[in-house]
């Protein structure tokens, strides 16, 4: 006896033939009745089929985003403390400075 009950049994396709089957069905004047009985689908295998392409094409765009930099966001209060820091650093930059051409001058004279 047939193990399923007389039913056609479908044949999974590769990711390849979905988009060859996609492709065909998006050409303009495409007859996608008969592109669908060539592969023996049906329209809502095509409705699946578009749906995969729209989902995998959108999150092939969201990760690739040239020139763009990854915004990070602060609060006041860090921002404050970061401003605070970068002006002690600068005035330490500049007392470093100072010696350094001081020494600099003293070693030069002796």
């Amino acid at each position: 006896m047939n193990q399923n009950n007389g039913k056609k049994q479908k044949r999974r396709l590769s990711a390849e033939e979905k988009w060859q089957i996609y492709r065909e069905c998006e050409q303009p004047g495409a007859k996608v009745g008969e592109i669908l009985r060539k592969y023996g689908l049906y329209s809502s295998d095509l409705h699946n089929i578009r749906k995969i392409v729209k989902e995998a094409s959108l999150e092939g765009l969201r990760q690739s985003k040239p020139g763009r930099r990854k915004v990070t966001t602060v609060s006041v209060e860090e921002h404050e403390q970061l401003e605070r820091e970068l002006t002690e650093k600068e005035k330490a930059l500049a007392e470093m400075t100072v010696m350094f051409t001081a020494l600099k001058k003293k070693v030069n004279l002796e």
